[in-house]
């Protein structure tokens, strides 16, 4: 993903909710269990917080300057429409600095 190392720039807080054994929230998983690590690397400042409770639906919620917060359901996204779903999150938190 372009521009992943940017992340901490534009967010203050990344949060990744999913449920453990619903298929809904299968891509979800995965998707945490392959870029975590990297995610985390390139912006080890950056709270990543990952939540599971059951019977959540999959989403993800960045929080930006003056505690303003914006989420995306993720059901039924695939790998890359996550990565997408995360560029526009960071996108628009440098929109709010502007």
């Amino acid at each position: 993903m372009a521009g992943r190392s940017q992340l901490s720039k534009n967010l203050k807080e990344l949060r990744i909710l999913f449920c453990q054994t619903s298929p809904a929230s299968s891509h979800t998983r995965e998707f945490v269990e392959k870029n975590y690590k990297v995610l985390k690397t390139e912006n080890p400042k950056l709270p990543i917080l990952i939540r599971e409770a059951h019977g959540v639906e999959p989403q993800l919620w960045a929080r930006y300057d003056f505690g303003v917060e914006k989420g995306i359901r993720l059901e039924g996204m695939t790998e890359p429409q996550i990565f997408k779903a995360l560029e526009d999150l960071a996108k628009a938190g440098a929109a709010l600095k502007a």
